[in-house]
């Protein structure tokens, strides 16, 4: 399936349809919504999306910027009814690659239980024991990219 995978500027309308997504899949399930507060922290994050050829939006992920060149990757987001299709993968590795070029050593990120297998399939390591987040188990996860 061909796709465009593209950083995008905060608070533009693609960011504004990244964040309903980010809700609907993300959020929602949980019963949680996002804070002014934290949508202003994301001002200084790099946001990456993946688009269809039809220009509809079919998923999205955000990295932040720790010190020591390494990188955070959050809210990694696929529409549900385009999950498996290897869109996810496509926009994790879009996003590696950009990183390698900023000088980014590792990405880290704390992943949901269930998303760990996918993560592990790029080449990501659990890091220590479960905990819980936002209420349900994750794993932190690192990956060392190859410079």
């Amino acid at each position: 399936m061909p796709m465009l995978f593209s950083t995008i500027d905060y608070a533009s309308p693609e960011y504004d349809e990244c964040l309903a997504l980010r809700y609907r899949v993300l959020r929602a399930p949980l019963g949680l919504d996002y804070t002014e507060a934290q949508i202003a922290e994301e001002w200084e994050h790099h946001h990456f999306a993946a688009f269809l050829e039809s220009g509809e939006l079919a998923a999205y992920l955000m990295l932040e910027m720790l010190p020591q060149r390494v990188a955070k990757m959050r809210q990694v987001a696929v529409k549900p009814e385009l999950q498996s299709m290897g869109i996810g993968s496509g926009l994790v590795r879009f996003s590696e690659e950009w990183s390698q070029q900023q000088g980014v050593l590792s990405i880290v990120m704390h992943a949901r239980k269930e998303a760990v297998p996918f993560y592990e399939r790029l080449g990501y390591h659990v890091r220590g024991k479960e905990f819980l987040e936002v209420g349900i188990p994750h794993f932190k996860m690192e990956k060392t990219l190859n410079q």
